[in-house]
């Protein structure tokens, strides 16, 4: 069974998995990681979720507020030994109600175009794309999606 944990960026197994996805995505970006990497800083993350089955830490993800209505999801992350299992979009689920608890009207994120299971998870859950946002625009190596939550 998943238990889900509502936490901070202060999270040690947070910070653990986001260890994790950053040397995933360090090979999966290659040259572009740097670019990618000044905008994924955790210091500040008020709402993060971590995901556990028994003892084993299986998952995470976070959202920050983009603007008054939006918030953006950051730091999905799965254990490549618990992949498969739908656990990103339990956790995914969760970070949308917490938006909708803050009284947000749309979430918002980008993924990297090499991000295949990303990509999919996004629209199964019901994302879509849209013209890349903030620091994105103008990035062809980036999607960036939506999902409206009211």
């Amino acid at each position: 069974m998943i238990q889900l944990e509502r936490t901070n960026s202060d999270n040690v197994d947070f910070r653990k998995l986001v260890t994790e996805l950053d040397k995933d995505l360090a090979v999966r970006d290659g040259d572009d990681h740097a670019f990618y990497s000044q905008f994924n800083k955790i210091d500040t993350i008020k709402h993060v979720i971590v995901a556990r089955i028994g003892d084993d830490v299986v998952g995470c993800g976070a959202i920050k507020s983009y603007d008054d209505s939006t918030m953006e999801v950051k730091r999905m992350f799965t254990d490549p030994s618990f992949r498969g299992k739908g656990i990103a979009a339990i956790i995914l689920n969760e970070l949308e109600n917490w938006s909708r608890e803050l009284k947000m009207k749309r979430c918002i994120l980008e993924t990297g175009i090499k991000q295949h299971e990303a990509i999919a998870l996004y629209k199964k859950c019901d994302y879509v794309i849209i013209p890349n946002y903030g620091q994105y625009e103008g990035v062809e190596n980036s999607f960036c999606f939506e999902k409206q939550l009211i």
